[in-house]
């Protein structure tokens, strides 16, 4: 049986997330949704604050406002992170996150998680959640002759 592509508009997504996340401010602006929202990874970690964007057909856009993300004793970049700035949760090249699928059920929890082998990272030294770094394009300024 061929599966359908049930595309959740950002309605769904925003009455979706109050219903699960009641305490996280979400907002629709045009085709977007704007989360704020707080997470608590376990019992002894920080809470981190964090905005989530999200736009129809585009990859949704974490970061943590705070506490500041910071690089571990050595110095090291953290690891799974877009430009330092934003959250590489999922691999895109593998469909792992659909526009079909609920951020509250997706994101929210790989947030938490992301969050959860951070704090190990700093402990231990090594990323222990698995995954693939993101590799980015980088931009050649050079003339080609």
């Amino acid at each position: 049986m061929k599966k359908t592509n049930n595309k959740k508009s950002v309605s769904q997504q925003l009455g979706n997330m109050k219903a699960k996340y009641k305490y996280f401010k979400s907002v629709i602006k045009r085709n977007s949704i704007i989360i704020n929202g707080k997470l608590r990874p376990t019992a002894r970690s920080e809470e981190y604050s964090f905005v989530l964007q999200y736009t129809i057909n585009k990859k949704p856009r974490i970061k943590i406002i705070s506490p500041k993300l910071v690089k571990n004793s050595k110095g090291d970049d953290i690891p799974h992170m877009y430009n330092q700035k934003h959250l590489c949760l999922y691999q895109p090249k593998y469909n792992e996150f659909k526009n079909s699928d609920f951020l509250s059920e997706t994101i929210i929890p790989w947030i938490s998680l992301w969050l959860y082998y951070y704090e190990q990272w700093h402990i231990t030294g090594d990323w222990l959640g698995g995954g693939e770094h993101p590799i980015l394009k980088k931009r050649n300024n050079a003339k080609k002759r």
